[in-house]
């Protein structure tokens, strides 16, 4: 399905996304679309199981644009395990996972014992 900036924005702070969208800027070597499992939600993201597991940690600063002008949405990527933009020219959701869902997902998907090349392969489909 896909996606604007202010679904995007809205789904992220009750569910865990899996969304593919087309980068912004082209890596050489890679594909010119990105998948990524995501989230914003801060009650998942500062439980423990969130700050140990997805390795979060709290933004101390805004950025120093504003991301609705450039089409961007400020995300948690729970692979990368860091604060990510998502391009809104070209995004689709593909899976939507309720946050009280997410621990019973991530387990039987199990994401925890990923290896790297697992998760490059993941967000390079």
């Amino acid at each position: 399905m896909r996606a604007s900036l202010a679904t995007i924005k809205t789904l992220q702070y009750s569910n865990v996304l899996e969304l593919k969208f087309v980068r912004r800027i082209l890596k050489p070597g890679s594909p010119p679309t990105r998948r990524m499992l995501c989230t914003g939600n801060l009650a998942l993201l500062n439980s423990p199981e969130g700050r140990i597991a997805l390795n979060f940690r709290p933004a101390y600063n805004r950025p120093r644009y504003n991301p609705d002008i450039k089409n961007l949405v400020i995300t948690w990527d729970i692979f990368m395990q860091d604060y990510r933009n998502i391009n809104m020219n070209a995004c689709d959701v593909l899976t939507i996972v309720p946050v009280q869902d997410f621990w019973k997902f991530f387990n039987e998907r199990r994401l925890g014992v990923m290896s790297a090349a697992d998760k490059m392969n993941f967000m390079n489909k």
